[in-house]
């Protein structure tokens, strides 16, 4: 299977994705779909030797969409200008739509009203001169149709196509009124002067006008929901010193090749990630790690692109360049995540696929209804109020609500994680870790620093330890060899044993080295060397958050218990599976998943690869490594255990934030639509004005946004 994401213009609400999605799953060779209207993408696995991206591209566009592969780096600044440009076109249009409209309430309002006189033309009162206000009303309108002609182009388009959206319920609620008012001006001109009580052109014209406000409003609001991306894309230089020739020069960063010797002086910006080959510095990584204090650098050391060199002028060896840095890594995990979607909204999906068709229905039937409920009634079949109900139900109606719930709310999470260094890798991940109950902790590394040193040693075994344990990559045994500075003696038939020790012949005799690292010659005990690695400092605070989560706590180890419980004790763990193989931690975490626990596994993103997947959640604590991000659900860049209990709390407080979503979504449309049918009016109240309906539905869109963004308070650290 293959993974495509594609750029999707021209949606307008959830019946616009769930339509994508509806039509591509119905392809053959295409297995998944998830189509997010708030960042416009869609992402697509599908078998490549069934069906290819230009047959998926062709399919989006003959539904009437635009699908085009997502821009390179070069262009991204281009794809930020072009969401900039349609923010301004948008408010343009209202402001234009606004001018006119505002008079033309006025004109439709003012003679009504009884209780206050407003000033009005003479020349343009309805009773004295109908044909030339209703020609007033005519011509102010005509500029509104114009500006939002995209309602109608966009709508009828989709309605021909039998899959109608947003813009289908506007375009056939105004052009009903500015047809019926057409009619009526016809027959005013045919010597009918009460007709001009029956004009609706200004219900046309504001309708356009405040879902113009509302669509200006949810543009700019989706643009802050994404400010996390364009902060991190924001951060790469633009050029580069590079050494050629001997001679420095400063190129554009897209022209640096691999290998290259690039020199960065203070101040200025790391432009590709590398290894430095001469020089110390200190080097601010907040960028990538959320740590604000700057790491020092010397020969040998790692740097990446975009963190800031605070003092020395350092050179490094180019390694990674474009999209290879740990930077756009960053990037492409991020935009994935925000363009995923949380299984909290499968519910909300289903909805709008059948949205718009039911609430046209809907429309018509209520329409329907009161036009021969009030004829039979009272002998007089009143089209105005039929009209009045059709209109009310089809502007009041918002599938934007419910498409915007989930996925903006996911989009600022994840952002607020990758500024705190939590990088969440999907929507799921985002949803699930709020149940975490259970997290599972590995030893070396997570609690502790992943450093042991050399505390005792008993008998006379460091010589034949340290010439063993230099041929292991084992952290006890760089341990035991950087403890050691004399000879080595020569070692024949080495071999690791996974999680047991290692062995090997040494002056003809067989040493091996157990997990308690106990030397024996030939089976013969000989002495054994304790090593002790401490626990960081924040581990044993970041446990007690955990613990006053309610969550509980395992630590999982391949050391002996007694080390382990040592540890334990230290950091407040109470529950330790100690002498547990690599192999089998997987096994330890299916057991905890199958009491009923939902476990979070937190480890090095490597050695844990096989229990970080079995877990609910993967969590890796590690710098952003290709494999750290590969093996977990979630990574923390700054490697500290406090950044766990963070995410957990931003999970918490996203899917609360989701759920308030969703609860507004489906609750104004459920309560909106049957007054906007006429439900508050059979009970005696008023009839609810389709203008006031066009202002309820532009303005539950534009709160379930502004919902979402209260999310970018989130403070990460501490949990309260």
């Amino acid at each position: 299977m293959q993974t495509q994401i594609l750029d999707i213009r021209g949606m307008t609400c959830a019946a616009c994705s769930a339509r994508i999605e509806k039509v591509l799953e119905r392809k053959p060779g295409i297995a998944s779909v998830s189509v997010n209207l708030t960042t416009e993408k869609a992402l697509i696995s599908f078998d490549p030797s069934v069906i290819t991206v230009e047959d998926i591209i062709a399919a989006i566009e003959k539904i009437g969409y635009q699908a085009i592969l997502p821009p390179q780096e070069p262009a991204r600044d281009k794809d930020r200008e072009r969401k900039q440009q349609e923010i301004h076109t948008l408010w343009t249009k209202f402001i234009i739509s606004a001018v006119f409209s505002v008079p033309l309430l006025y004109i439709a309002m003012a003679p009504m009203l009884k209780v206050v006189r407003l000033p009005f033309p003479a020349g343009l009162a309805p009773m004295n001169y109908p044909l030339i206000y209703a020609l007033a009303e005519l011509l102010l309108v005509i500029p509104v149709i114009a500006v939002g002609y995209r309602f109608y182009t966009v709508g009828f388009k989709a309605l021909l196509r039998r899959s109608p959206n947003m813009d289908s319920l506007i375009a056939v609620g105004t052009t009903a009124a500015v047809l019926y008012s057409l009619y009526n001006t016809w027959q005013i001109i045919a010597g009918d002067f009460m007709k001009v009580d029956a004009l609706y052109f200004e219900t046309a014209g504001v309708i356009i006008t405040l879902i113009l406000l509302g669509k200006s409003l949810e543009a700019v609001s989706k643009g802050k929901t994404s400010e996390a991306i364009k902060k991190l894309m924001g951060l790469a230089p633009k050029t580069a010193i590079v050494v050629r020739n001997d001679v420095e020069k400063e190129i554009p960063i897209k022209d640096v090749m691999i290998g290259d010797i690039v020199v960065v002086k203070p101040g200025a910006k790391i432009p590709v990630d590398g290894t430095v080959t001469d020089g110390n510095t200190a080097i601010d990584e907040s960028m990538l790690t959320g740590e604000s204090m700057p790491v020092d650098k010397k020969a040998g050391d790692m740097v990446y692109a975009a963190s800031i060199n605070t003092t020395g002028t350092i050179q490094f060896e180019a390694e990674k360049i474009g999209s290879d840095t740990a930077l756009a890594q960053i990037i492409k995990l991020v935009e994935d995540a925000q363009g995923s979607k949380a299984p909290i909204a499968a519910l909300a999906d289903k909805v709008s696929g059948v949205f718009v068709p039911i609430v046209c229905l809907i429309a018509l039937l209520a329409g329907a209804a009161w036009f021969l409920g009030k004829g039979f009634s009272v002998n007089d079949w009143d089209v105005e109020f039929a009209l009045t109900i059709f209109i009310s139900v089809l502007v009041i109606a918002c599938p934007c609500a419910l498409g915007l719930a989930t996925p903006t709310a996911i989009m600022v999470g994840t952002g607020k994680g990758a500024e705190n260094g939590i990088l969440i890798k999907s929507g799921e991940a985002l949803e699930i870790a709020h149940k975490i109950n259970t997290v599972v902790l590995d030893k070396t590394g997570t609690i502790t620093e992943g450093r042991p040193e050399v505390v005792n040693i008993e008998g006379d075994v460091l010589q034949l330890a340290a010439s063993l344990e230099r041929y292991s990559e084992h952290p006890i045994a760089k341990a035991i060899v950087a403890h050691y500075n004399g000879e080595y003696l020569p070692v024949e038939n080495f071999r690791a044993i996974v999680g047991e020790g290692v062995e090997g012949d040494i002056s003809g005799k067989h040493i091996k080295i157990g997990r308690g690292i106990e030397v024996f010659a030939d089976g013969e005990y000989l002495g054994k060397i304790a090593v002790s690695d401490k626990p960081k400092q924040t581990s044993s605070a970041a446990i007690a958050q955990l613990r006053g989560m309610d969550i509980d706590i395992v630590m999982i180890t391949g050391d002996s218990r007694k080390t382990a419980e040592k540890i334990a004790k230290q950091v407040g763990i109470e529950h330790v599976l100690a002498e547990v193989l690599p192999q089998n931690k997987a096994d330890e975490v299916k057991k905890l998943q199958n009491e009923g626990h939902v476990v979070a596994m937190v480890g090095d993103g490597i050695n844990d690869a096989p229990a970080l997947a079995q877990a609910n959640i993967g969590i890796a604590i590690g710098s952003g490594t290709d494999v750290a991000m590969e093996s977990a659900d979630i990574v923390l860049m700054r490697s500290e255990l406090t950044d766990v209990p963070t995410a957990i709390d931003l999970s918490k407080k996203t899917i609360r934030n989701i759920k308030q979503n969703l609860f507004w979504a489906f609750g104004y449309n459920v309560v909106g639509i049957p007054i906007a049918a006429g439900l508050l009016y059979l009970l005696g109240g008023p009839l609810l004005n389709p203008i006031f309906a066009a202002a309820a539905m532009s303005l539950s869109s534009v709160s379930v946004l502004t919902n979402a963004l209260r999310l970018k308070n989130f403070k990460g650290g501490a949990v309260k």
